[in-house]
């Protein structure tokens, strides 16, 4: 989950000073109120987009200046520096937070976010599934920023010398991955293997693709089933006979997006900016890559839904400048540079039906056929318990130290545990 480099590139999140409702009479109306400088933190911003579009709000705004914080890559890192600021009340820095999507249950249900009016966000131009993300019981705690979905990345040229098309099922996966890959001297297929959230986010799609779910009720219940075998169970035979790669179980987004781009694997399972980077000058693949959405048991798959919100600390000081800094980098003018300078998948549905974007970007229709067709994490208060314990559960099949089967088991009877404490 690393927001800037996987979209994924990993996790975009910023951290913005504004400020709090000053009144309970404010909150109760559903207004805003007060204006101020801002501090905002985001977690590597290693396309460097970001400052150019801060500089255009500090010109516009030179009282209401906004002051950049870079925190960590690694998702893991920044959100427990996040939850630190939070937990310091007053005394935190950051006041705005550009949170991953599944975040937003955990911040919002601790009370570190506040809830934010509707009407103040541009919600009915974004495409549907992200608007969900930003919500917990029943209320806005937070605004999409940007969003993503999986994709299949295929070596084109591979495939057109052979006469097939990209694979639509798991079937066709495999059988290419197994045959024609070997006869290319690449390997089959990678996603991300190692055990961290790019792990969970991978298990969750082969669950999904199968067409079962983990968690249902914001985490309360375990929805565990035969579905999440047959996913876990698809990912393990490919470990075991060797058309997914055993260094793929050490691969993150940036040693997956490097092996496909370094033309050693005929399937990629990444984020959209892989397809950026394989396509760019130096690559060994650009020109000859395409791109699909993920396949499934019977056809196309279904993709885990990413992406960062815009939520607001529960001890800002000046929340109207805050809401205004979110509708700025939430428009259509800034949103198109989100996409043209950081790479990252915009909010914004007319953006995908863009000629002049698409040309750039010619995976962005496939990118909206997946980001329609996703679903979330599974969503809990407690997503870090229920993550870390997808990642040792899932790592366990792959490597062969326990069978589908008795994943399936340990997973279910693990999840029970952590609603339970809940």
């Amino acid at each position: 989950m690393r927001w800037i480099r996987a979209a994924g590139r990993g996790l975009l999140v910023l951290a913005v000073v504004l400020a709090g409702y000053g009144a309970s009479g404010a909150q109760a109306q559903g207004g805003l109120r007060g204006r101020g400088p801002l501090t905002l933190a985001t977690a590597g911003d290693l396309t460097g987009y970001l400052g150019p579009l801060l500089e255009g709000w500090n010109r516009a705004h030179p009282g209401e200046r906004v002051t950049l914080v870079e925190l960590p890559d690694s998702a893991d890192e920044t959100r427990a520096q996040m939850i630190t600021d939070l937990r310091a009340g007053d005394r935190g820095r950051f006041d705005v937070l550009n949170i991953d999507v599944t975040w937003t249950s955990e911040f919002a249900a601790a009370g570190w976010v506040r809830p934010l009016p509707r009407n103040r966000f541009p919600l009915g131009s974004f495409l549907r599934p992200v608007v969900d993300t930003a919500t917990y019981d029943g209320r806005l705690y937070a605004v999409p920023y940007v969003t993503n979905a999986g994709l299949l990345l295929y070596r084109k040229d591979v495939l057109d010398e052979e006469g097939v098309p990209p694979p639509r099922t798991w079937a066709e996966l495999e059988r290419y991955a197994r045959t024609i890959a070997p006869e290319h001297g690449l390997d089959g297929y990678a996603g991300q293997f190692l055990p961290y959230e790019g792990l969970t986010v991978n298990a969750a799609e082969a669950v999904y693709s199968a067409g079962g779910t983990i968690l249902g009720d914001e985490g309360e219940r375990v929805t565990v089933g035969s579905a999440a075998r047959e996913g876990i169970g698809f990912l393990a035979r490919g470990v075991r006979d060797g058309w997914i790669p055993r260094e793929a179980l050490e691969y993150k987004e940036e040693e997956s997006k490097r092996a496909f781009q370094d033309g050693r694997l005929l399937f990629l399972r990444n984020w959209p900016y892989a397809y950026v980077g394989a396509s760019a000058p130096g690559s060994a693949v650009a020109g000859k890559i395409g791109a699909v959405p993920l396949p499934g048991p019977d056809g196309p798959g279904t993709s885990v839904l990413g992406g960062s919100n815009l939520a607001v600390s529960a001890h800002a000081e000046h929340p109207d400048t805050a809401a205004r800094l979110i509708t700025y980098l939430t428009s259509e003018r800034v949103q198109r540079q989100v996409l043209t300078r950081g790479a990252l998948p915009p909010v914004r549905a007319d953006l995908y039906r863009d000629p002049d974007l698409i040309r750039e970007f010619p995976y962005l229709p496939t990118l909206r056929r997946s980001v329609l067709a996703a679903a979330p994490r599974p969503e809990s208060p407690r997503y870090d318990q229920v993550s870390m314990v997808v990642q040792a559960v899932v790592h366990d099949a792959l490597t062969g130290h326990s069978t589908p089967e008795a994943a399936v088991r340990r997973l279910t009877r693990e999840l029970a545990d952590i609603s339970r404490r809940g």
